[in-house]
């Protein structure tokens, strides 16, 4: 006889983009994985059944721009303000997240032992071209190793997705220590030598260093520009149509990431590029503790704000699962694929008046928000915002143990009000 279902999420409206679903149906998992995706599945197959009629249902979010390296030690001139991903990316939705570069070759072992490896949310990581990792050390090129670099990422491949290069010389005079390209031929040299993407972060300095030499002449097919929307790249022109260059380089390979942070995500450049058909590659927040509070908030209000600019439910979505899994060379994330580790978000889309700010504190107003009701990560419950997933009070028989004082507190853990081996 067939094992029941553990989980069976009902009647929700199902969007997997990366299957081609987008429909009223019933998701059910199984030993932490989905078991099932079709209309109609029978309670009586499943242990619990969750109601998420009138909500969306999408494979977990995948947030590919983050700082998430928050027990690194606070030297002098390194980047300390990481935050704490299972308490800031599980509640949006968000199980997968890739921190960009905070560490560096010399720090990506410790990054892995004491947040990658303890972590409820799926956190991989770009290495830092830079060897001690993101701050100062990024600006002296004898720092920037790519054998060291590649090394690390092979030897770490299986949470390591490539190679970082940011902030580089943005504004003092080139010099013979401090030639325009060294970050980003260093980084890409690395990504060639372990075979991976790499992510740029890049400040243009025409003549020298120019927006279409670095898409056009210095990156390949699959490598990864963030912060595409922020206000140092010209991408349209003065008739607000994007450039030709631009989708040269798309139709080349290179992947542009949204990379909000805290100055580089700008209405006047997104909006025109998105109504001229020229949408992110991927959205994401480039959270941390200095920007978190101000105009990224989440991954899901940024998205609220794609939705704002005209992009569909649907695209938005898609670019938050299934194309930044393909970034990052892990197709089998962002998906409700059967088989596939069962990371779901359960969204409600609120009506209603909404302001969204960038980051040149410019607002536009919307309908809609996204919101996050329950996430679950690998099968489990790991957010439930309404409660949803628990019993009425009034529904729970006089046996549990919730409704008798324990004996002693400390041995006596707070027990689940459902079971899966029923």
């Amino acid at each position: 006889m067939p094992r029941k279902l553990e989980i069976l999420l009902k009647g929700g409206h199902v969007i997997d983009p990366a299957n081609d679903i987008d429909t009223i149906c019933d998701v059910g998992i199984l030993d932490g994985r989905i078991a099932r995706v079709e209309e109609n599945i029978p309670t009586k197959e499943a242990n619990r059944v969750i109601d998420v009629g009138n909500l969306v249902v999408t494979p977990g979010l995948l947030d590919i721009h983050v700082h998430a390296y928050h027990t690194r030690a606070h030297n002098p001139g390194m980047f300390v303000g990481s935050l704490n991903a299972d308490a800031h990316f599980l509640k949006e939705g968000v199980t997968t997240c890739v921190d960009t570069g905070t560490a560096g070759a010399e720090e990506f072992e410790h990054f892995r032992k004491t947040v990658i490896e303890t972590s409820k949310t799926r956190i991989l990581g770009f290495v830092n071209i830079a060897a001690p990792g993101m701050g100062d050390p990024e600006q002296v090129v004898a720092n920037l190793n790519p054998q060291k670099a590649a090394e690390t990422a092979a030897t770490h491949d299986d949470v390591c997705v490539g190679i970082k290069t940011a902030h580089y010389w943005t504004t003092e005079p080139f010099d013979d220590e401090h030639p325009p390209w060294a970050s980003v031929d260093a980084t890409v040299e690395a990504g060639e030598l372990c075979k991976m993407p790499v992510m740029i972060d890049f400040w243009p300095r025409p003549p020298e260093r120019s927006y279409p030499d670095l898409l056009l002449k210095h990156l390949r097919p699959g490598d990864i520009h963030t912060h595409v929307f922020a206000r140092q790249f010209p991408i349209i022109d003065e008739q607000g149509e994007v450039y030709d260059y631009m989708r040269e380089a798309r139709k080349k390979g290179i992947h542009f990431d949204l990379g909000h942070g805290a100055a580089s995500f700008w209405y006047r450049a997104a909006m025109p590029a998105i109504a001229d058909r020229f949408p992110p590659d991927s959205i994401s927040t480039d959270l941390h503790m200095g920007n978190i509070n101000g105009h990224v908030h989440s991954m899901l209000d940024t998205m609220s704000k794609c939705l704002a600019m005209g992009m569909s439910l649907q695209e938005v979505i898609y670019r938050s699962t299934v194309t930044p899994a393909r970034a990052i060379h892990r197709p089998q994330l962002g998906s409700l694929t059967p088989g596939s580790e069962a990371d779901i978000a359960i969204l409600g889309v609120l009506e209603g008046n909404f302001y969204y700010r960038d980051c040149g504190w410019a607002c536009i107003e919307a309908q809609h928000r996204l919101e996050c009701a329950i996430t679950l990560r690998a099968g489990e419950v790991v957010w439930d915002r309404h409660g949803m997933t628990c019993p009425h009070l009034q529904e729970i028989p006089e046996e549990e143990a919730y409704w008798h004082l324990p004996k002693l507190q400390a041995a006596n853990p707070i027990p689940r009000l459902w079971r899966t081996d029923a």
